[in-house]
């Protein structure tokens, strides 16, 4: 399977789950974005990389660098290489004495590490299809947008599908990241429920 490799874009408190935060990572020879929900120590244990902060003490992933240096472990590269009930998985792709080792990872933990020895990071196309989203340009060639993927349901629709696929259909669309649409259907649920 061919990598496509991925810089990281912004890194923002998440809307989906409160108290989490979303890196995004973009493809450097594509317009697709992968929206990742990390928790706030590793959203911290990133932003101190990116901004090349030095604390007073080193932080957890510091000192994994500093083992792996000291050791001769070099991070050649992070891959992102599944994606199972909405879970990312990745791995540290590392080198010693021209040997490679692969070590399984949270993505998050990848990512921080891969901001720390300045490696770069891939995923695979069908990991993009599944949870990435589209990047165009808007009409007026101004500023890009995200294009989404539709889960298209007409207005009062909501109000004649079952409790069942409408809960289906709040996934789906959380997924995707259309918070309008997810309010509508959670109203409608929660109009329901006071039934």
């Amino acid at each position: 399977m061919k990598k496509l490799e991925l810089d990281i874009v912004a890194l923002s408190h998440s809307v989906t789950q409160s108290h989490n935060y979303a890196v995004v990572l973009g493809e450097v020879n594509g317009s697709r974005r992968l929206p990742i929900v990390i928790g706030g120590f590793e959203a911290q244990a990133i932003a101190v990389a990116m901004e090349q902060m030095a604390p007073n003490r080193p932080l957890t992933h510091d000192l994994f660098k500093n083992t792996l240096e000291i050791f001769s472990v070099d991070l050649k590269e992070v891959v992102i290489n599944n994606l199972l009930d909405g879970v990312f998985y990745a791995k540290l792709v590392c080198s010693k004495e021209g040997e490679e080792y692969e070590i399984d990872s949270r993505t998050s933990d990848a990512i921080a590490m891969a901001v720390r020895f300045d490696c770069p990071i891939y995923t695979f196309d069908f990991i993009m299809e599944a949870a990435g989203v589209e990047l165009e340009e808007s009409a007026k060639g101004d500023e890009p947008i995200l294009k989404k993927k539709s889960t298209a349901v007409k207005k009062g629709q909501y109000g004649q599908m079952s409790a069942s696929a409408l809960k289906k259909l709040l996934k789906d669309v959380i997924a995707e990241e259309d918070y309008e649409k997810a309010a509508k259907i959670r109203d409608e649920l929660n109009k329901r429920g006071k039934n």
